[in-house]
This record gives structure tokens, C-alpha cells and sequence, in this order.
């Protein structure tokens, strides 16, 4: 499907989309720390999957995520995030 198939109108909201895809995957990872601190048992161990997904999208270094995921410790993705958001 090529971009030729959507209205002008929806070719401008995909284009903004993948323009702002890098704060609106920071958002997510913000809104997992929120998450992270409420959940527990299986719902914790799927948003830290979710959360180093989204970490390796957005090019977190691996040792960076393995330390953070191990730890266990939301604390340690919100300054994530907020280091991010500070580059941003």
C-alpha cells in the first residue's frame, strides 16, 4: 500500500506521525514508569517486555536496558526518560 492510496489529509497526519514518532515513543515509556510503579506479578514482568522493546527502538544502549530491567526498579527508567526528554 503506498502512499498514493491514502486522501491528502491522511497523508499528512502518517507524515506528522513519524515526525513526532521519537516524543510519542518517549510518552509511552513515561506512561510504562507510571504502570511499573501500580503493577505486579505478570502484568509487571509484560510492561518490563513492553518497556525494553521500546527502549531498543529508541536506541538505548543494551547494557543501559539489561541494567534497568534487572534492577527491577522503576525509578531507574523514569530517569531514563527524563534524561531522554532533557536531550529532546
Amino acid at each position: 500500500m503506498g502512499m498514493n492510496d491514502f486522501s491528502a489529509h491522511q497523508q499528512k497526519i502518517i507524515k506528522r506521525y513519524y515526525q513526532n514518532i521519537d516524543s510519542i515513543s518517549l510518552q509511552k515509556l513515561g506512561e510504562m514508569v507510571t504502570e511499573l510503579y501500580l503493577a505486579e506479578g505478570k502484568k509487571r514482568e509484560r510492561l518490563w517486555k513492553n518497556a525494553t522493546a521500546a527502549m531498543q527502538k529508541m536506541g538505548v544502549h543494551a547494557n543501559r536496558i539489561d541494567q534497568i530491567v534487572k534492577a527491577d526498579k522503576p525509578e531507574l527508567l523514569a530517569e531514563l526518560v527524563q534524561e531522554m526528554q532533557g536531550k529532546g
